[in-house]
Formats: structure tokens, C-alpha cells, sequence
């Protein structure tokens, strides 16, 4: 069975920035397994596949270690996919997913991921957060994933995580901001029980960090940066239940994976 794939930097303007995810268009789901093994080999922070529906696309995500519920930069990707090689004629996709109908349109080169809202609860700090983040947080919230904030962007762009620490906390990732010394808040995530120890952009984050964040500077509308090696730009936007993530993408790989016929 051959695949056709491309592996698109999501949140970037060129290749070599942002988040890169394998994106796989199937014409029908193949075993869970088959799913998980491609993801294992690319063993890219996200590999994402969709196939076609009478009224959209149906996509699922998975890591290099699990399938997860949400992925923006994945998302992102796919549908960077299609507006620019598959579909070029289209302006708009809804993909459903385990979160519910995910909505994505374009303006130009930018693209705008429409994703629900996230609420954080403020919980005592975990000792194994405070070991593995190596500092003292300002605060700690959770969803999904812990929260911790921090003081500044300095002491963001200096933490050293003690990973095996992290993974022992029972959750889905870490992720830690502070505010911006040029974008309103900036982040950085980390997700070592899926086989992430950091991951360039995560755009499911700022689910969370955008209301978080609204509420903290009085605005809707905010510039975000996530501070990994590779580095993203966001820009975020929180319309009630709802938060637009926008962002642009860049095409790195084309080719075709070769697997035994699963059937």
C-alpha cells in the first residue's frame, strides 16, 4: 500500500520554524495500530491523518506515543494541505474530531483555527512540578494539562525541565508562561509521558492561555509567542466559548510512505 504524505512547519513562515506534522490524506481509516506505527516512525511531536466525509474531513492526531483529542499545529497543517495542494479552491474546512467540529478558514497565506475555549482551575503546585520545572511559579492552574506562570520571559527562556520529573505528573503536557517582553504572553510546553520532551508550538495550549490571558491584560485580541528552539507566532483572539488561533504555514516534504496492506 503506498500513502502519498507532506510534512508541513505549522505556525511558520519557512521551513525550519514553527511546528512540523506529518500529514496524511486517507481515502478510509486504517487499524488503530497501523495509525500509531506511522506516527511512531516519523516520530515527529504530531502525526495527523484525515479522511474525507459528505460534509468535511474527520481527523484524528496521534504522537509518536498516543493518540490525543486536540492538536492546533496539526490541525493547521492539514488544512494548509488542502487549501494549497489538494483543494486549492477552497476557502474553508470543518474537520470533526474527538473535541467536536473544528473550523478552519484563510485569508491569504494566514489561516484561522477556530477551537473551543479552555477553563483552567487554580490547584495546589504538585511536587513533582516544582522538581521538574526546577523554580517556583507565580501560580498553577489545570485542565488537560498543567499551567505554571512565571514572573517574566526571562525566566521562561532559562528553565532547564527535569524531564523525568515532569513525566510523573498525571496529565496530558506542561505548559509555562509568563508574560511578553514583545508578544502579550509567551509559552513554552512540555509533554514527556507522550514522548514530547518540547514541543515547538502547541496550538491546543492556547485554548487555555488565550482566555487565561484575556482576563489577566483586559483584551481579546493578543499576540502570543511560543519560545522553543524553533519558535511560533501566534495570534489569538477569544470570542466567548470560542478561541481563534491564526497562523501560516510552510511546505517541507512530499512523498509516499510504503506499508503492508493491513487488509
Amino acid at each position: 500500500m503506498q500513502l502519498e504524505f507532506f510534512q508541513i512547519d505549522a505556525f511558520a513562515t519557512k521551513p525550519f520554524e514553527g511546528n512540523p506534522a506529518a500529514v496524511f490524506p486517507l481515502q478510509a481509516w486504517l487499524p488503530d495500530a497501523t495509525l500509531q506505527s506511522i506516527a511512531e516512525e516519523h516520530n515527529l511531536s504530531e502525526t495527523v491523518f484525515f479522511v474525507k466525509t459528505t460534509d468535511g474531513y474527520h481527523i484524528r492526531w496521534f504522537t509518536p506515543a498516543a493518540e490525543v483529542d486536540l492538536c492546533g499545529h496539526a490541525t493547521l497543517a492539514s488544512a494548509f494541505a488542502l487549501f494549497q495542494i489538494l483543494e486549492p479552491e477552497r476557502t474553508s474546512v470543518t474537520f470533526a474530531s474527538k473535541s467536536g467540529p473544528l473550523s478552519v478558514h484563510r485569508n491569504g497565506t494566514l489561516m484561522t483555527l477556530d477551537f473551543p475555549a479552555e477553563s483552567l482551575v487554580t490547584c495546589p503546585v504538585p511536587e513533582a512540578l516544582r522538581t521538574g520545572l526546577g523554580v517556583e511559579p507565580e501560580e498553577v492552574l489545570k485542565c488537560d494539562d498543567y499551567f505554571a506562570v512565571l514572573g517574566s520571559e526571562t525566566a521562561l527562556r532559562s528553565l532547564a525541565p527535569n524531564h523525568a520529573a515532569l513525566a510523573a505528573l498525571d496529565c496530558r503536557g506542561i505548559c509555562v508562561t509568563a508574560p511578553g517582553d514583545h508578544a502579550d504572553f509567551v509559552s513554552r510546553f512540555f509533554a514527556p509521558r507522550l514522548g514530547i520532551k518540547e514541543d515547538p508550538v502547541t496550538g491546543s495550549s492556547h485554548c487555555a492561555l488565550t482566555p487565561y490571558w484575556a482576563g489577566k491584560l483586559g483584551k481579546a485580541k493578543l499576540s502570543a509567542r511560543q519560545l522553543s528552539p524553533r519558535g511560533g507566532n501566534l495570534e489569538c483572539e477569544l470570542h466567548g466559548d470560542r478561541v481563534e488561533i491564526s497562523g501560516t504555514a510552510a511546505l517541507y516534504l512530499r512523498g509516499t510512505v510504503y506499508i503492508e496492506d493491513p487488509a
